[in-house]
Formats: structure tokens, C-alpha cells, sequence
């Protein structure tokens, strides 16, 4: 068996809150494996939260553009190498930039952003815009990921730019401040996908498993019924999907904790169509 070292511990327990203890059982029991080890822990108890997003030690900014007459909106994350940088008056310019670059002219790919005549001055490229700002502060940067919608969307981006959302959906008209609330909430509650039919078999399947594995842990459970033990695994799965899909999630907004984001939706005539989420340093 390998040896566990107190790093992968403590990185298991900065994930998972879970005792020292049990992560290092777990974590010999999945043989070194870190995501085998917090399905183990969740599966032993019902207690235990998965942080989500892997880091990665590296400074930013994340930008959004929206432009509502032309129904298009942008998200990127630009890199620096300094945390001045990264709130320094001129990178969050470029980074503003950059954003409504690619919701206007639209890019697939790093490479494709960095080649385009840059929209505020054609003669010039993205790669110039930005090589002026390497120019004055003499720090390396550069655009790491971008994501682009077509139709009506909104955005949010805190106010130390380390997280945005883009958030596109589906209807006749939609105010933005309404769209702007509820990336809010996406950033406050990181949920993993919009919809239930968004969330993949294998994950509904890996999540049904730890439901049934904690009912049988749990000896309070070993005389009910066979019928009984399937409707608690059942709302097991609703109350995981009311903590991890958009639509079920109660709007964080909502003092009195009774309406949720879909239901928020539906009485504006709207549909999510997928929504985006930038963490500045996460693997990607």
C-alpha cells in the first residue's frame, strides 16, 4: 500500500471538512485516489460536504460584457502573475476590453481572441491591446479561458473580480436586473448544472449509491422496509438536487427561503439555458 502523505490529508480535509482521521483511512482505502477517497467519506456520512473546484495557485481577473440590443455576452479570465496587478487600474481596463471583445466579435479559442483586429482599433490586434499593458506594468498576462452566448443573457462579476457568471435563458423579454440576481446567486451557490436532465447518469447514479450507502450505515434504518428504505433514497436525491441544480435551489435573495430559482423563472416567462462560472486559478 502507498503512503499517504499529511499533505493529501489535509488537502482532503480543507475539501471535505471531514475528521483527519477518516481522510487518511479513506485515502488508503482508495489507494492515494482523491476523488475515490470523498465518495468513501460521503458514503460513511451524510454530514460530509464536497467543496467543488480544484485551485491552482494563480492571480487574475474575471470580466463579463453584456450587450442587450445585440443579445450577445461574454466571460473571460485573464491571468497575471501578481496580486497588485490583478487590481491595478489598467489590467481590469484590458480585462473590460477583452470581455467585450469577444462578445462582439466573437472568438473559440485563446488563439483566435489574440489574432483579431482588436474592435476599438482594427489596425491593431487583441495581442497589441494587451502588449501596451505588458508595456507599463511589466508583468506577463494573458486571456486563459472565454466563453460567448447569443440571446438574452446577464452577468455578474464581484466586486474583486475573482468570480463571474454569464447566465443565458429563454423568453420573450427579461430584465436584467432579474438575470443579474440570479448570477449572484450562481456565484454565492456554484451549482452544478442548470437543469436536472443537465446532470449526467453517471453522476445521478454515483449520488443515488451514496444515498443507499448512508441509509444502510445508519442502523436506525435496518427494520424498515424494503419500500420504506427506496422513498427516503428518493428524497435524498430531491434534497441533493435542491443544494446542487440552479432550478431547485432556493434563491438565495429570498428571505423567507420558500422560492426557488426555477420557480423565480417561470414567473418571469423564462428558462435557463445554460450559465457559466469563472473561478480565477481553478483547473480548467
Amino acid at each position: 500500500m502507498s503512503t499517504i502523505s499529511a499533505t493529501a490529508v489535509k488537502a482532503l480535509r480543507d475539501r471535505t471538512n471531514a475528521p483527519m482521521m477518516d481522510c487518511k483511512s479513506a485515502l488508503s482505502e482508495s489507494g492515494g485516489d482523491m476523488e475515490k477517497a470523498v465518495e468513501i467519506l460521503r458514503k460513511r456520512s451524510k454530514d460530509v460536504q464536497d467543496k467543488k473546484g480544484s485551485r491552482e495557485t494563480a492571480e487574475g481577473r474575471i470580466a463579463a460584457f453584456i450587450d442587450a440590443a445585440q443579445q450577445v455576452g461574454a466571460l473571460v479570465e485573464m491571468r497575471c502573475e501578481s496580486p497588485p496587478v490583478a487590481k491595478n487600474e489598467h489590467f481590469i481596463k484590458l480585462a473590460d476590453d477583452v470581455a467585450r471583445q469577444i462578445a462582439l466579435q466573437g472568438a473559440t479559442s485563446v488563439e483566435q481572441l489574440l489574432a483579431q483586429p482588436f474592435v476599438d482599433d482594427p489596425k491593431r490586434t487583441v495581442q497589441d491591446r494587451i502588449n501596451d499593458v505588458v508595456g507599463l506594468i511589466r508583468e506577463n498576462m494573458k486571456p486563459q479561458r472565454l466563453s460567448r452566448v447569443e440571446g438574452l443573457a446577464g452577468s455578474y462579476v464581484h466586486h474583486d473580480g475573482t468570480v463571474g457568471v454569464l447566465l443565458q435563458v429563454e423568453g420573450a423579454k427579461a430584465d436584467p436586473q432579474l438575470l443579474r440576481d440570479i448570477c449572484v446567486h450562481i456565484t454565492a451557490m456554484n451549482p452544478v448544472a442548470a437543469t436536472r436532465e443537465e446532470v449526467s447518469a453517471d453522476v445521478v447514479a454515483r449520488e443515488l449509491e451514496i444515498a443507499k450507502a448512508q441509509i444502510a450505515a445508519d442502523p436506525k434504518m435496518a427494520s424498515k422496509p424494503a419500500d420504506i428504505l427506496t422513498k427516503i433514497a428518493e428524497g435524498k436525491m430531491k434534497t441533493w438536487y435542491g443544494e446542487n441544480v440552479l432550478v431547485d435551489q432556493i434563491f438565495v435573495k429570498d428571505e423567507a427561503k420558500t422560492k426557488t430559482v426555477g420557480e423565480l423563472l417561470k414567473a418571469a416567462g423564462l428558462k435557463p439555458v445554460k450559465f457559466i462560472r469563472y473561478r480565477v486559478g481553478e483547473l480548467s
